[in-house]
């Protein structure tokens, strides 16, 4: 009779940190494509519309005034379709020794950026779901709370990973 993985502590936090980790970056990777200026009628209009979101997302990146031109550019380029794509392989649990130390890194990276420019003082917007928001004390504990929660749930990843799957173990008659 095969017995099935019981639900720990550790397992818990991974499956919490997926979800909950994986619909923010979803949700963050799809409201900086689609939607500020939601133009779904022909395809051309639809290009057009990423193409606009990318470019004001591109305006928030330079608020920061952290990267160069062609930094802001990259990564106002690349940052939401990573957010989806790393987002979606959280949820599903798709190469989460790859996926999960990926998001943890964007995190922190996001939390050093989000304090950096609280500390500074800066009025800017945050940038994080594509929506005016400004950035304030709550905007650095919630990013601190989700970094916090990815740094768990990547480092039970991997000790989970090291241990052997409840399934694959023969069960003690």
């Amino acid at each position: 009779m095969m017995q099935s993985s019981p639900l720990n502590p550790s397992r818990f936090i991974i499956w919490a940190g997926r979800l909950i980790v994986g619909a923010i970056f979803v949700y963050a990777g799809y409201s900086k494509l689609f939607t500020p200026n939601r133009m779904w009628s022909p395809w051309f209009a639809f290009k057009l519309s990423v193409s606009s979101n990318l470019t004001n997302f591109g305006q928030q990146v330079a608020a920061f005034q952290l990267l160069s031109t062609a930094g802001v550019s990259f990564v106002a380029h690349t940052l939401p379709f990573a957010e989806l794509f790393l987002g979606l392989c959280l949820i599903f649990g798709l190469a989460l020794r790859i996926s999960a130390p990926l998001i943890t890194a964007i995190m922190l990276g996001f939390l050093a950026v989000v304090t950096r420019a609280y500390l500074l003082h800066m009025n800017i917007n945050c940038g994080c779901f594509a929506t005016p928001e400004p950035l304030n004390g709550f905007t650095v504990l919630r990013d601190a709370a989700i970094a916090a929660l990815a740094v768990a749930m990547t480092i039970l990843v991997f000790r989970e990973a090291r241990k052997p799957h409840p399934w694959a173990t023969p069960a003690n008659s």
